[in-house]
């Protein structure tokens, strides 16, 4: 896979030429594109700084500005797979989507006209948040025209639950509850890895089960092997489109203890990034990164296993980009 020639102005900043200390600081030390610039973006990550769907410690709605600081010791090949993404896409720092901070139905309804946007233009978003109820405007905005979606969740929790609080229904613990029933993502072609911990009582995951979901515990991810996991999991998606969500509670709180539902037992960072890797060759059309909570973790621990698993991340979107690309002519 060859680099565009055009691709030279949507390269990161080098640290040989500007300290990583130095500078205003955005994603991967990315150009900034103001959104109705993008034209020629072809990966856009996204700040989504908000955190109105919190049940109980909240503080997600700064994690985009602590991610964009850590992300400046981002550099441009992955070693292990050899991927830069940057020479393969065209990516850009579009700021943070419009939010407001005092009205949760307004907040879901500027969140998905944003990404809407971007996506008639065939802008792929990778999306720093903010806490996961923001995942449910992005699929609806992804999901025009391609519902139902498959996807891959990396999570402590199901986020399945019905309702909290005598019925309120959008909450961080709900958002793909929500979008099976707008039938927005396919119950069947949604695996969910990581979930572990105590529970109210259990509802969540008998409905996720009933409805088709795969819903594997931590002991089953150890059990098996993560391989196995991932190979099961790209079997159930197939050549779907594939949204992939991960909330920083999956990695164990001992390496990210900046989160607002932190639960003991999680995945090593490593393990994680791995799986992500053997993400390659799925048809993916997003990805998210949410719940990391800087109050939490002041030391930017979290932020900075944030950034590493969204450069994952962009790196196996970035050769979904370039299939497409090849496949269109």
């Amino acid at each position: 896979m060859t680099e565009p020639a055009e691709n030279a102005h949507f390269l990161p900043r080098s640290g040989m030429d500007v300290p990583r200390f130095a500078g205003i600081p955005t994603f991967m030390r990315l150009p900034y594109c103001p959104p109705e610039q993008a034209a020629p973006v072809e990966i856009a990550i996204v700040g989504v700084p908000w955190d109105g769907g919190t049940t109980n410690r909240a503080g997600a709605r700064h994690g985009p500005r602590q991610l964009r600081d850590l992300s400046t010791m981002i550099r441009l090949v992955n070693q292990a797979t050899g991927i830069s993404p940057f020479r393969l896409a065209r990516c850009a720092d579009l700021g943070d989507a419009p939010v407001n901070p005092a009205d949760l139905h307004d907040s879901l309804a500027r969140i998905e006209g944003f990404f809407a946007s971007l996506d008639t233009r065939g802008i792929v978003p990778l999306v720093a948040g903010g806490d996961h109820l923001v995942s449910l405007p992005v699929l609806r905005a992804l999901a025009r025209g391609r519902a139902p979606l498959a996807m891959i969740h990396f999570d402590a929790h199901t986020d399945f639950y019905d309702s909290y609080f005598g019925g309120f229904r959008y909450t961080h613990g709900t958002p793909f509850r929500r979008a099976a029933e707008e039938g927005l993502i396919d119950p069947a072609r949604v695996v969910q890895i990581g979930i572990r911990g105590t529970a109210y009582d259990g509802e969540d995951v008998a409905w996720a089960r009933a409805h088709g979901v795969r819903v594997v515990f931590i002991e089953e991810l150890e059990d098996r092997g993560f391989r196995a996991i991932v190979e099961e999991a790209r079997a159930i998606v197939g050549s779907h489109p594939c949204y992939v969500s991960f909330d920083i509670d999956a990695i164990d709180p001992a390496q990210a203890p900046g989160t607002g539902t932190p639960e003991v037992g999680g995945i090593p960072v490593l393990t994680a990034q791995r799986m992500i890797r053997m993400l390659d060759g799925l048809d993916l059309i997003g990805a998210d990164l949410v719940e990391v909570s800087p109050p939490f973790d002041p030391s930017g621990q979290t932020a900075w296993v944030g950034v590493n698993l969204m450069f994952e991340l962009l790196c196996v979107l970035a050769r979904a980009v370039v299939r497409r690309r090849q496949a269109a002519g």
